[in-house]
């Protein structure tokens, strides 16, 4: 299905309604958390724990529910809130679970359409629900990788959630600074599914990269990597190497490394 977000980019996939996936995927992350060793760490996310995985997935729900009750205007100047932290850890995976109501409440509250500040390429309080989703999609990951467990992603999240990154990742170069050396002599590499039509093009370029809105073709790119929604989603977070079994690619393999020691935020 091919569609036209607020930002005038061309999707090739379906609508995704943000806020009650976030819900949705709370509760999978709570559950998948619910009973396990919280010291246990998270590989993922090197240094941290579980614990440590479960208070920021928290912790950015109910920042960024600040931020929407705010309606914001312009960048904030403190990032302190009242997060309810419970005293102990043992009570991080309830106070997730109510950090989702927090954040539902917030929604609840706001027009998605309200033009807000927002640091990435979409102005309004849409692009908070957005991030926020895709910050509790991918630590959820995070917890049932550390617990040995293969992570099952909606197709249609997932790739609403490749398309998240790309369309954001020029604007994440101030808080990830190695996002500026994303450069080239008009370079492309094509992100393609293997489990339905979504596709990728992003171009780089001397002063900079982005996402091109045209629909790649297979002579388009100078490399193109093939997967699974969900292993495209854990690609391009960093999850999974572009040499993973479960993907496939072809073309420049040296555009390909450049990409991925730069892309994450």
């Amino acid at each position: 299905m091919t569609t036209s977000d607020h930002t005038g980019h061309v999707r090739f996939h379906a609508p995704v309604d943000h806020r009650s996936a976030v819900a949705a995927e709370t509760a999978r992350f709570v559950a998948a958390v619910k009973d396990a060793d919280l010291a246990a760490s998270v590989p993922s996310c090197p240094g941290w724990t579980l614990a440590e995985l479960v208070k920021h997935a928290g912790s950015v729900q109910r920042w960024f529910s600040v931020l929407l009750r705010a309606r914001i205007q312009e960048p904030p100047r403190t990032r302190d809130v009242d997060l309810r932290l419970p005293d102990s850890e043992s009570g991080y995976v309830q106070w997730l679970g109510e950090s989702a109501t927090v954040a539902a409440e917030a929604f609840a509250a706001t027009d998605p359409d309200l033009p807000m500040w927002a640091w990435g390429v979409d102005q309004h309080a849409r692009f908070w629900a957005r991030r926020m989703l895709f910050e509790t999609l991918l630590h959820r990951a995070d917890a049932e990788l550390a617990l040995g467990r293969r992570p099952a992603i909606d197709r249609a999240l997932a790739a609403d959630g490749i398309d998240e990154f790309l369309v954001n990742l020029p604007s994440a170069a101030f808080f990830a600074p190695q996002v500026a050396d994303l450069r080239g002599a008009d370079k492309s590499i094509a992100f393609r599914t293997t489990d339905g039509d979504d596709a990728w093009l992003v171009r780089l370029r001397p002063d900079g990269f982005g996402l091109d809105t045209a629909r790649p073709t297979a002579d388009t790119a100078d490399a193109t990597v093939h997967g699974t929604a969900a292993d495209l989603l854990l690609l391009v977070y960093g999850r999974l190497p572009y040499t993973a079994q479960a993907l496939t690619y072809e073309g420049d393999e040296h555009l390909l490394t450049h990409w991925f020691a730069n892309s994450s935020f």
